[in-house]
């Protein structure tokens, strides 16, 4: 065993890596992604808070571990969450979360000092999950918002004039959002909560949905009202606003010297701030939802609001309002995030499952296909497809039901990806490559059709596979070469506790056919390796692990339970509470034992058959020097 590795597990030394990255590069793996949420970041020594981040010490230095053996690191949503909601995909859309700033930064003199050595140590110290890989997720919300006003009133005394500029600038930059933002938080502190629904004001529940001119004049008024009254709770949000961007500039900066792409996720929720600010855009009383699927037997009913058809679009095609909405944030976010940006959930924007608001996500209940329910009495209206293009012996949720199309209806399906999100990437110098669609679980044939027209690249999970179906996409030798492959993503249990659930069990068998089918064809004990995929789950993970690296895609992701053996499940969809998204990777990470890249790759090469094994029989041996 290489000696570097046995002192530090999975440190490669310089040569190692090159020797893993011409080994991705054999079995033609265009990006290696490592996902991870900005949340899950490990604390340098001294600075564990209770919150990562990629803007602290401790993400920079993971940066650094990364660099030279992955290309990317996909984070998650990055927007303010509520005290009330960890899940990052409730966050905001434009305002950056509060809790990714490096308190430590604020200490030094390049911020001038204006959080206290003192008041950074007690949240240290009083941290009551410093000794696990644990968010503290209601502590540091509070403790954060007590630091963030002392360095406030720090700033304000004691800015020079440059820090001052700098500030003026990005809230003039950046007024087309930050000024609804900030006045959101104004209107919480009036009302005594930050959810708009509970607020006893008909008038500041609807400052921006005026259904008159008269009413639009009583309203700025308003507005102005509260301006002046909380001026100070006004620039205060936006001094944390424009600490987060700074932060976050300087880490791309960090990333980009160390050869790693940041790639953004955008969700496909608004938050109540959002909902609150472009209410006027949104399809009065429904929501964006999820028809019953591997995580739902019942459909998931999010809350979410769904942008009005009627308010996307111009007569004339170009962007309504509604539409440069959703434009200005992609560009926003290609800007920041270079490396791209992944959409959780694609079919949210090409053809969105709705349901009315305080129903069920059922057919029973009204739900349906926003653009693809002619037959529906409230949603036709809407519909791309007609009567004539469903099949009408399956019901709507199901992926097949609109059974043709034309080249116009998949343009008009295809009308917000090409317009708004793939414009936006090619104004700020990136391509559609630069697109990540999560396009898990149901894929209608509108959305296929779409993905298909544009060329953008979906994602296959290879711990999806429904063993019993020869043609299954998500299974080794059906993955297409331009996608996004992995073993799982946050909403996943890591490979290694799926495949004990599975060893011993008839499902177990049907993969472990499959695989030996997909990975050892020239085997001539193909029965042996069966039997041992069924019986050992050490070997059934990294076999799994194999068959992504030895499948057709371009790119791969492995989310970091995965890639570290953290035998713990980071997101359990459906659930809440501060136990949920608290996952991180322990600031000892340096001491764990990761996959064997090496012994992965290795395997893929062999698996590809002896004709191409031998073609690469150099690179094997230096694996082999590194395994």
């Amino acid at each position: 065993m290489n000696s570097t590795l046995e002192k530090s597990f999975g440190i490669l030394d310089e040569k190692s890596k090159k020797t893993v990255r011409k080994a991705l590069k054999v079995l033609g793996k265009k990006n290696l992604a490592f996902i991870m949420h900005s949340g899950s970041f490990p604390s340098a020594a001294g600075q564990n808070t209770g919150f990562g981040s990629a803007f602290s010490d401790g993400g920079h230095e993971f940066i650094e571990y990364l660099s030279g053996l992955f290309d990317a690191v996909q984070l998650g949503p990055a927007g303010k969450t509520k005290s009330c909601d960890s899940s990052p995909y409730t966050g905001t859309i434009f305002s950056g979360n509060p809790l990714f700033i490096d308190l430590k930064e604020l200490t030094t003199s390049k911020w001038g000092k204006i959080l206290s050595n003192t008041t950074f140590e007690e949240i240290v110290q009083n941290n009551p999950n410093k000794n696990s890989n644990k968010t503290s997720y209601s502590y540091v919300y509070k403790k954060y918002e007590e630091a963030l006003q002392e360095a406030w009133e720090n700033f304000k005394s004691n800015a020079d004039k440059k820090s001052e500029k700098e500030f003026e600038i990005f809230k003039r930059e950046n007024s087309f959002w930050l000024d609804k933002d900030a006045l959101y938080e104004a209107l919480s502190i009036e009302h005594g909560n930050d959810y708009w629904p509970l607020w006893n004001s008909e008038t500041d529940k609807n400052l921006f949905n005026p259904q008159s001119i008269e009413q639009k004049m009583e309203f700025a008024k308003r507005i102005e009202e509260i301006e002046n009254k909380y001026s100070d709770e006004i620039d205060k949000y936006k001094f944390i606003q424009f600490i987060i961007s700074s932060q976050s500039e300087d880490t791309r900066k960090f990333a980009k010297k160390h050869d790693i792409k940041m790639i953004a996720d955008r969700q496909v929720a608004f938050s109540d701030r959002d909902t609150w600010a472009y209410q006027s855009l949104f399809l009065d009383g429904w929501m964006l939802g999820c028809p019953p699927d591997y995580f739902s037997k019942d459909g998931q009913a999010w809350g979410f609001p769904v942008m009005n058809p009627d308010r996307m679009y111009n007569s004339d095609g170009s962007l309504d309002e509604g539409g440069q909405l959703l434009k200005n944030l992609y560009k926003k976010m290609f800007r920041e995030n270079p490396g791209g940006v992944r959409i959780d959930h694609i079919v949210g924007l090409i053809d969105p499952w709705v349901y009315k608001a305080g129903k069920k996500p059922k057919i029973e209940e009204g739900a349906g296909r926003l653009y693809s329910s002619p037959e529906h009495p409230e949603l036709s209206k809407f519909a791309i497809a007609k009567l004539e293009d469903l099949d009408e012996t399956v019901t709507a949720d199901k992926e097949k039901r609109v059974k043709t199309l034309t080249k116009e209806q998949i343009k008009a399906y295809g009308r917000l990806i090409e317009k708004i999100v793939i414009a936006a990437a090619e104004e700020e110098g990136l391509d559609k490559d630069a697109i990540v669609c999560e396009d898990l679980g149901t894929l209608t044939n509108p959305v296929a059709s779409v993905m298909n027209q544009f060329g953008l690249q979906g994602m296959k999970l290879t711990q999806f596979v429904e063993a019993d179906k020869p043609d299954d996409p998500y299974r080794c030798r059906n993955i297409t070469k331009k996608c996004w492959a992995m073993v799982g993503t946050h909403d996943n249990e890591p490979i290694k506790m799926w495949a004990d659930k599975n060893i011993h069990t008839h499902v177990g068998y049907l993969h472990a056919k499959n695989l030996v089918d997909d990975l050892f064809t020239e085997s001539e004990n193909k029965d042996d390796i069966i039997v041992k995929l069924t019986e050992d789950a050490e070997f059934l993970a990294q076999t799994k692990l194999v068959e992504l690296f030895a499948s057709n895609a371009e790119n791969i992701q492995i989310f970091f339970t995965d890639y570290f053996n953290i035998y713990d499940v980071y997101n359990r969809p459906g659930t809440s509470g501060d136990a949920n998204w608290s996952l991180r990777l322990p600031d000892n990470y340096k001491e764990l034992r990761p996959i064997n890249l090496a012994n992965i790759l290795k395997l893929a090469i062999l698996a590809r058959g002896k004709e191409f094994a031998d073609k690469n029989q150099k690179i094997i041996e230096k694996l082999d020097e590194i395994i």
